[in-house]
């Protein structure tokens, strides 16, 4: 049970609670500040201020008053009009952890929820009502608003939510688990749907998933140095002291410490002074991503714990400020950085996997790492499925945070784009899982092809990761179906057990 006040939720929780379905509760800390802003609201309609979103309309239309009488209606109303979302359903992860973003952005106690509702929320994620949330609509700017207008639509038991598997109308999903519905008071649509919790959600999930990437890709590099007979001096601490970039030191070490009982590979090779680039930098390349990596997952942290929406309530000074905490471009910068970085894993991996195929450049290894080409094309088509993944990736670094369209007749003219960058990040990272299934695939074949017995000469650490993906992907005697080799692969990344084999040889984090 993860304790929610708005301040603490880390990124690893969001996975926890996304994938793992862990349940959440609120801190008694969060209710009472969730009740101070309440009667903040309260007391502005009772009072008839004029107070954007409160007692007026919204963008455009925010000099435009609104009755006392039709408060609740513009509530209703906001949220059935923002709905205008399209495109394939969020994947539930996603849908359960902007939840619980939302939750916890709510939970800070400046937008003005009341306390049934924001309950409502919680009871819905914990008991498995998900929303069915359309991907495409939003524009990063005044947050997320047309998904998570489909997201309150089920509170007010609309639209439609998916339990187990099944989906069905809103008011049917909450009757199901003994939930009722409520009816949005005064600030309440304006708070469940303008924030960036959507984009911050994927953003999330791609970042747990870029960790494990990142270290996988470092022990398919070292399988791939053994495969090829690399050369190791490149990774030696000095280079890299001099030039003490976080990550790149961290690559370089880690993978001298994986290769130091190697036969496979020598600090120096008589039949050549250097390997190439994609050998050679590594540390350079793999460490730039893993620096981006830690400066983007610091950004989404800070994003994480934010209160987003607008006007925010500030009961303790009693004042409410409309401002623009809900723009995304502190995400969409990020997350098109995450994109490059994650790209270029990509791309340097399959050059290796080319290296490998290529009977011209793989030191000696048979052509598309098969003992009988031409009535076996080998792992041929492999490094072409790599390349296409790799071109995809390419495509999709094209930054979304720098274009805008304006909107809401200008009143919204700058927008960032955000989600777009998010999505974008989302088939980067599921394309690279299959990018590296495919250079583990390649290097453990160069290594049975290399030597006829790999346990001696194989690194310990990396003899181990061998000998596990040899009983999922069994070597290559004859043509076979390769799409079940990268699968089998993919699915041991995902798994993590190689992670945890080497656990105790290197430090990845």
């Amino acid at each position: 049970m993860i304790e929610i006040n708005g301040e603490e939720l880390s990124i690893e929780e969001v996975g926890r609670v996304a994938r793992d379905y862990e349940e959440v509760t609120l801190a008694e800390s969060a209710v009472e500040d969730v009740k101070k802003a309440r009667r903040q609201v309260e007391d502005v309609v009772d009072e008839n201020r004029i107070c954007y979103g409160i007692t007026t309309g919204f963008g455009r239309f925010s000099d435009t008053r609104i009755s006392p009488q039709e408060v609740l209606k513009l509530q209703e109303n906001l949220i059935r009009s923002h709905a205008a979302g399209t495109g394939e359903s969020l994947p539930r992860e996603i849908v359960r952890a902007t939840m619980l973003l939302r939750i916890n952005a709510l939970a800070r106690g400046h937008s003005g929820i009341r306390c049934e509702t924001l309950q409502l929320l919680v009871d819905m994620l914990n008991r498995g009502v998900h929303p069915v949330i359309p991907s495409q609509g939003s524009l990063g700017a005044s947050g997320d608003l047309a998904p998570l207008a489909h997201m309150a639509l089920v509170l007010m038991g609309e639209g439609r939510a998916e339990i187990d598997g099944e989906e069905m109308s809103g008011d049917e999903a909450l009757a199901r688990c003994s939930l009722s519905p409520v009816t949005p008071d005064s600030k309440e649509g304006l708070a469940l749907i303008n924030g960036t919790q959507m984009m911050t959600a994927i953003a999330c999930l791609a970042l747990i998933d870029a960790r494990s990437l990142l270290q996988h890709a470092d022990i398919a590099l070292a399988l791939t140095m053994e495969g090829l007979q690399g050369i190791l001096a490149p990774f030696k601490s000095a280079i890299h002291e001099v030039r003490p970039h976080p990550g790149q030191k961290r690559v370089a070490a880690n993978i001298y410490k994986l290769l130091a009982d190697s036969s496979l590979v020598l600090e120096e090779r008589d039949d050549r002074v250097q390997d190439a680039y994609s050998l050679r930098c590594a540390p350079q390349v793999h460490g730039a991503s893993r620096d981006a990596y830690n400066h983007v997952k610091e950004t989404i942290g800070r994003e994480v714990n934010s209160a987003t929406d607008n006007p925010l309530l500030f009961p303790d000074r009693d004042e409410i400020i409309s401002g623009g905490n809900f723009h995304g471009q502190p995400l969409a910068l990020t997350l098109d950085y995450l994109a490059m970085a994650l790209s270029e894993l990509g791309n340097i991996s399959e050059r290796r996997v080319f290296r490998m195929v290529d009977g011209t450049l793989n030191n000696d290894l048979p052509m598309f790492l098969t003992e009988h080409g031409g009535l076996n094309s080998g792992y041929m088509i492999a490094q072409y499925t790599s390349a296409s993944l790799v071109g995809e990736n390419k495509m999709l670094t094209s930054p979304a945070s720098t274009d805008s369209i304006p909107t809401s007749a200008n009143q919204e003219d700058h927008v960032s784009m955000g989600a777009i960058s998010a999505r974008k990040l989302k088939r980067i990272t599921d394309n690279l899982k299959n990018i590296i299934a495919i250079e583990f695939v390649t290097a453990a074949q160069a290594v049975d092809m290399r030597t006829e017995y790999p346990e001696d000469d194989l690194a310990s650490a990396t003899g181990s990761v061998f000998g596990r993906i040899r009983e999922v992907v069994p070597r290559l005697e004859e043509d076979r179906v390769i799409a079940d080799d990268i699968a089998g692969m993919r699915d041991l990344i995902e798994e993590e057990g190689i992670l945890q084999m080497v656990k105790g040889e290197v430090d990845f984090s």
